[in-house]
């Protein structure tokens, strides 16, 4: 796969859609031929999936169900939408990947790391992000940005707690891979946190034109 894949996580609140739009834009100057997708969700049948999965209901659903519902999502949405977009050359901008269920189903709901990452194996293979943005804030913080968006969905009725083990999970993630993550301050002024941003993508950007060099593909800049 010549394409590349750029993931964007954090909890509830952090501005991943706004940054994740600016990034786009960033591409798009430099002519990269990109894609933009969401998880769950990014395909019809995915989008179904991901109702279930937000959604308030009376029936309480079991972390092994929502476990299973996000790898179902995501198996479609990589085969549908993802691998051909790779195998194509352009780059994928995805609103979370598999370092959520990591950090929303191991470290919020406490399932085991090891199955998810069974599952990891079984719906991607050797298919891994090239590039993982952790938008980083309080939880307080991050869920009363939320909750000014209106009625909360079925996470972020969670307590405080639950998003403190996310985002701990995320953190230790991060510092256990530091050349795929980057962990940018999103409490920061929005100015601030694009430039943490650039920053990071320009450093990935030179990264991916050495290895592009090394196996004489094509490749942009940043």
């Amino acid at each position: 796969m010549s394409g590349r894949l750029i993931t964007v996580e954090g909890i509830e609140g952090v501005g991943k859609t706004t940054n994740i739009n600016w990034i786009c834009e960033c591409l798009a100057e430099q002519g990269i031929p990109f894609i933009q997708s969401r998880e769950p969700g990014g395909t019809a049948l995915a989008e179904e999936i991901r109702q279930l999965l937000l959604t308030p209901r009376d029936e309480k659903m079991s972390d092994l169900t929502e476990l299973l519902l996000v790898f179902a999502a995501r198996a479609q949405h990589l085969h549908q939408l993802i691998e051909p977009a790779l195998l194509r050359g352009e780059w994928v901008v995805c609103d979370r990947f598999t370092d959520a269920t990591y950090a929303y189903q191991g470290g919020g709901r406490g399932l085991d790391m090891s199955l998810i990452a069974a599952l990891e194996d079984l719906v991607q293979d050797k298919l891994r992000p090239d590039l993982t943005l952790i938008l980083d804030i309080e939880p307080a913080v991050g869920l009363a940005r939320a909750h000014q968006r209106g009625a909360p969905d079925r996470f972020e009725q969670e307590a405080i707690s639950f998003f403190t083990r996310v985002r701990q999970t995320y953190l230790e993630r991060a510092q256990a891979a530091p050349d795929r993550y980057l962990i940018v301050d999103a409490g920061k002024p929005l100015v601030d946190v694009q430039a943490q941003i650039r920053a990071g993508l320009h450093q990935f950007c030179q990264r991916s034109v050495s290895r592009a060099q090394a196996t004489a593909e094509p490749h942009h800049g940043l």
